[in-house]
C-alpha cells in the first residue's frame, strides 16, 4: 500500500505541471474606465448635437416652407426652394456662386503664394524675423468682423480712407459702393469692383496665417537635404522646387483644405461692410433668407445651406480619403 502511493506520488511529479495562463489585463480598469468613458460620451453627445443634428435638421427643413415662426406653419414642399433657387433666384445664386469661385482662386493665387514667400524669407534668419513675424501675424488673431470695421473706416472710407489719400489723386472713392464690373462675364455676372476691394480685405489676414502654417513646415526641413542640393550644383529656385517643396506636401494638404473652406464659409468681413450688391456670397444668402423681417424664409435658407454644406463635404471627402491612403502607405512601406 505504501508503496503505490509513493509511486503514485512520483507519477505526479514526474508529471509537468500545467502553466496558469496570466488573466488579460484590459486597457482600462476600474476608474480610469469610467474616466475614458465620460472623456469620450460627452464630447461626442456634444459634437453630435451641436453640429450633426442642426445640419440633418437644415437638410430637412430644406425641403420645407416653414417661416422659422410656428411649427403648425411647417408645410412639405419637395424640391420647390431648389428650383426657385435656380430658377427665379439665379442671378443671386449664380453671382454668388461665382465671387466664391473666385474667391478661392484668389486666395490660392494671391495670400497662399505670398504667405509661403513670406515664410520662406523668414525661414531664412533674417534680421528682425520675430518682429517681421508679429506684424504679418497680427491680423490673424483679430476678429473677422473687426478686419472688416478696420477697412472699412480705416482704409475704405469715401472721404479719407487710407487707400483713397493713395490712389483718389484728392477725389472721393466710394471703393464698397462701386458695382461695376471690373471683370464683366455678361450683362448680368462678372467680378465688380467692390468685391475686388473686399478680396484685398480677405489676403490681408489670410496671408499671416498662410505664412504660419508654411514656416513651421520649412522649420522641419532637413538641412542636410538643402546642403546636398546645394553641393549637387543646384540654385536657390531649383532647391526649392525640387528639394524643399516636395517635403512640404503633408502642409500643402492642410493649406488646400483649409483655403477651399475659408472661401466657401466666407461671411463676417463682407457682412460687417454691410453687404453691398454684387458682393453676395453663399453663406451671405443663406443668413439673408434665414433672418428676413417678419420671420425668414427658414426652408429657403436652410437650401442655400444645404448647397454650401455639399460643396465643402466633397472636399473634406477628399481630405480625409488623401490622408488614410497616404496613412496606408506608411504603414506598408
Amino acid at each position: 500500500m505504501a508503496s503505490t502511493t509513493a509511486a503514485s506520488a512520483a507519477t505526479a511529479e514526474a508529471r509537468p505541471r500545467r502553466a496558469r495562463k496570466p488573466k488579460k489585463l484590459g486597457q482600462f480598469q476600474g476608474r480610469d474606465r469610467t474616466v475614458f468613458l465620460i472623456m469620450v460620451t460627452i464630447p461626442t453627445i456634444l459634437h453630435v448635437g451641436l453640429v450633426w443634428v442642426p445640419t440633418l435638421a437644415s437638410i430637412i427643413l430644406s425641403f420645407t416652407d416653414w417661416k422659422g415662426i410656428r411649427f403648425s406653419d411647417l408645410n412639405w414642399v419637395g424640391f420647390e426652394n431648389y428650383d426657385q433657387i435656380f430658377t427665379v433666384f439665379d442671378k443671386m445664386f449664380f453671382q454668388a456662386l461665382i465671387n466664391n469661385t473666385v474667391l478661392l482662386v484668389f486666395l490660392f493665387i494671391g495670400p497662399t503664394i505670398f504667405g509661403m514667400f513670406l515664410a520662406y524669407l523668414l525661414d531664412k534668419n533674417i534680421r528682425g524675423t520675430r518682429v517681421y513675424q508679429s506684424v504679418f501675424y497680427t491680423p490673424v488673431v483679430l476678429s473677422l468682423a473687426v478686419v472688416g470695421f478696420m477697412w472699412q473706416s480705416v482704409i475704405y472710407s469715401t472721404e479719407n480712407g487710407l487707400a483713397t489719400e493713395l490712389f483718389g489723386g484728392g477725389e472721393p472713392i466710394d471703393w464698397i459702393g462701386n458695382q461695376d464690373f471690373l471683370i464683366p462675364f455678361s450683362d448680368n455676372y462678372g467680378i465688380s469692383k467692390n468685391f475686388i476691394a473686399i478680396l484685398v480685405a480677405i489676403a490681408w489676414r489670410h496671408t499671416g496665417y498662410i505664412m504660419v502654417l508654411y514656416l513651421a513646415g520649412l522649420k522641419s526641413v532637413d538641412n542636410s537635404l538643402k546642403e546636398a542640393a546645394s553641393l549637387d550644383g543646384c540654385n536657390e529656385w531649383q532647391s526649392f522646387r525640387h528639394v524643399v517643396f516636395p517635403t512640404l506636401k503633408p502642409i500643402n494638404v492642410v493649406i488646400s483644405v483649409i483655403t477651399v473652406i475659408e472661401a466657401l464659409r466666407a461671411f463676417d468681413i463682407i457682412f460687417v461692410l454691410n453687404t453691398p450688391r454684387k458682393t453676395e456670397v453663399l453663406s451671405i444668402l443663406t443668413t439673408n433668407n434665414l433672418l428676413g423681417e417678419g420671420g425668414g424664409n427658414v426652408g429657403r435658407g436652410s437650401a442655400y445651406a444645404t448647397i454650401l454644406f455639399l460643396l465643402c463635404l466633397g472636399f473634406v471627402i477628399w481630405y480625409v480619403t488623401n490622408h488614410y491612403r497616404r496613412t496606408q502607405e506608411g504603414a506598408e512601406s
